[in-house]
């Protein structure tokens, strides 16, 4: 069986060492996972060659939202969050989900933050594909209004729209050192480069976040992430957002429990060689 992550640019993907990991542990010898550079203008091609040999696909940026519309049916989730990262192949049906959503769930419940102990007041600086599933993830968390930092208040349609299927409330603010938002939870969907910015935000927000999530994985630490270690902020980094999502590919694609332990190993040991 095949199944590969799409995206343009695609080297830099752990994915094909997350899923290859978890193959091998579930003994799955006749899987393999590939990386393929793909756009939006060749996604239709690509998903066309995709015969009964596919499990499914990961997507990644631009893909998430351009490939709805050649999907024979969407889950509900993805179709609240606008976005699909994730093609099940099956009973030649190309079925959409978005796994994004419940990993930074469990991402989260990893570093002590869930239903239990709600999240906000929240900040979320970015206002992509990933802000809109963090909040479907806020939501499910009982976070009901959220504060949304973005660099151009001229590219929220697609975020307010998501907002307002999960019955979010969503105020605005410009994503620049000025802001000074109230906050317990800070999480950042921007780029690592962006954030270098936003490390100056950090420092005037009174009082700090209790906990600060990055969904940057690589390099890392970012320079927000190291501004709010070095500021005592508990940080959780953005592998356990990938490594959460690619299990639940994994389960969706095989109907197997994931092998987390096996996925965690490899992915981290990947990240450790790629640092040196």
């Amino acid at each position: 069986m095949r199944a590969a992550v799409l995206g343009s640019p695609i080297s830099h993907s752990l994915s094909p060492v997350l899923h290859a990991a978890a193959y091998k542990a579930l003994g799955l010898t006749w899987w393999r996972y590939e990386a393929i550079e793909c756009d939006e203008a060749g996604l239709p091609a690509l998903l066309d060659r995709c015969g009964p040999d596919w499990a499914g696909l990961s997507l990644t940026m631009p893909l998430k939202r351009a490939v709805i519309p050649l999907l024979d049916r969407i889950e509900p989730l993805a179709s609240e969050v606008g976005a699909v990262n994730t093609v099940l192949l099956a009973a030649e049906q190309r079925i959409g989900y978005n796994t994004d959503a419940p990993g930074l769930v469990r991402a989260l419940a990893s570093r002590g933050i869930g239903k239990e102990a709600p999240p906000g007041p929240v900040l979320i600086l970015g206002g992509g594909a990933t802000a809109r599933a963090a909040l479907a993830a806020l939501r499910d968390l009982g976070e009901r209004s959220v504060t949304v930092a973005v660099r151009d208040r001229g590219k929220v349609a697609d975020l307010l729209s998501a907002a307002d299927r999960l019955g979010t409330a969503v105020t605005l603010l410009p994503l620049d050192p000025g802001s000074q938002p109230r906050a317990r939870l800070l999480i950042s969907t921007v780029p690592a480069g962006a954030s270098e910015v936003m490390a100056r935000l950090l420092a005037r927000l009174d009082p700090p976040p209790e906990a600060m999530f990055d969904v940057v994985y690589h390099p890392w630490p970012t320079p927000l992430a190291a501004a709010a270690a070095a500021a005592g902020v508990p940080v959780v980094g953005g592998f356990e957002l990938l490594l959460h999502q690619a299990a639940l590919q994994v389960e969706l694609m095989t109907g197997r429990p994931a092998p987390l332990t096996e996925m965690r190993q490899a992915g981290q040991a990947e990240l450790s060689k790629r640092a040196g």
